[in-house]
């Protein structure tokens, strides 16, 4: 029998980097979905990664970020500026990078849903929590 998945973008999201990066993923059978939550505390260090992916809706939930197109941070020749409550609609396999403006309440917090599944998030029933910035801090 088929079954919802549900979960919380505001309560218990674990910590990808401490008092700076929490997230969570969910994965369905052809979307992935992640909230990230940067905290300005040490999130504002947190450098910015170029990754490629599917299909990418992006909602800007709380505070801003600055999408770039580009495979380096050096070569991003176009940029998508996302304040609250702003939609992005991600091209598949666009290479590309954000950097955050945080909210007074220094957040910055969005909703990304990927098709197809975006691989790093593991399989539907056993997901991982996964941000690009972990392959530097390895």
């Amino acid at each position: 029998m088929a079954k919802c998945i549900r979960f919380s973008f505001v309560d218990d999201l674990p910590a990808i980097v401490e008092d700076g990066l929490f997230m969570r993923a969910v994965v369905g059978d052809s979307l992935s979905v992640g909230v990230v939550k940067f905290v300005a505390n040490k999130g504002a260090a947190i450098p910015a990664k170029p990754h490629a992916h599917g299909e990418e809706a992006s909602l800007q939930i709380e505070g801003g970020c600055r999408v770039s197109l580009g495979d380096t941070v050096a070569d991003g020749n176009q940029a998508v500026e996302l304040d609250s409550g702003n939609l992005m609609l991600m091209p598949a396999q666009q290479p590309h990078y954000g950097v955050n403006r945080f909210s007074d309440r220094g957040i910055c917090l969005r909703l990304n849903v990927v098709t197809p599944p975006r691989r790093e998030f593991g399989e539907k029933g056993r997901e991982t929590s996964y941000y690009p910035v972990q392959e530097t801090s390895r």
